[in-house]
């Protein structure tokens, strides 16, 4: 009897320390879907504007975001050019968002965007190793660019001389500035998604630290 019971708190502790304090209180969502009784009539309107813009219910980061619905509002305008507009194509955008997601370590952002990227023509191993946290070995020329324009952007919060000339002889001073926008759009987005503790749908390999 007495071993049994110490087998089972050995387990208790065990499990614990798997678990750990941190990934327990990743389940809490912190910000889950307002129930439909409790929007205002704010919120209502920024529901109707994203169905309008996106065709899609809001989902993701916009669930938290709708507390404030301006704030909503005009991040998903934002997005509206930055994800489906902007200079740079979608290989390159979605290379650049995934980079961010890493950054972040934010599971619903690069579940999102992971499927897509490769749909786009990211490869798979440069995929893999930025999930990994390491500099993929076989980039495109473009996406070397982006990824030390990014890296040096989100590191050290500042860009070389020669980083910047690379950038803006390959994508012009609007890729340049979309890129920037691209990359600060998604951090937004994953800083509410991480305050907010929003669970991804389906993580099969999650982000590590």
């Amino acid at each position: 009897m007495r071993s049994a019971i110490i087998t089972a708190a050995i387990g208790i502790v065990v499990a614990s320390i798997a678990t750990g304090p941190d990934v327990m209180a990743q389940s809490q969502d912190r910000m889950p879907p307002i129930a439909a009784d409790k929007l205002t009539d704010a919120q209502k309107k920024a529901i109707e504007e994203f169905r309008t813009a996106r065709s899609a219910e809001v989902s993701g980061p916009f669930v938290p975001l709708l507390r404030s619905p301006e704030v909503m509002s005009r991040a998903r305008a934002m997005g509206d050019y930055l994800r489906f507009r902007s200079v740079l194509p979608p290989r390159l955008s979605e290379f650049v968002i995934l980079l961010t997601a890493r950054h972040w370590t934010q599971n619903y952002e690069w579940n999102a965007h992971e499927a897509i990227a490769r749909q786009a023509g990211v490869s798979p191993d440069v995929i893999a190793a930025i999930a990994d946290g390491r500099r993929p070995e076989k980039m495109t020329a473009d996406e070397d660019i982006l990824y030390t324009f990014c890296d040096e952007l989100i590191r050290t919060h500042a860009v070389t001389d020669a980083t910047y000339a690379r950038a803006v002889g390959r994508f012009g001073e609007q890729g340049v500035v979309d890129t920037v926008g691209i990359t600060g759009y998604y951090t937004l987005l994953a800083m509410m998604l991480n305050t907010a503790r929003t669970p991804a749908k389906e993580v099969l390999a999650p982000l590590t630290r």
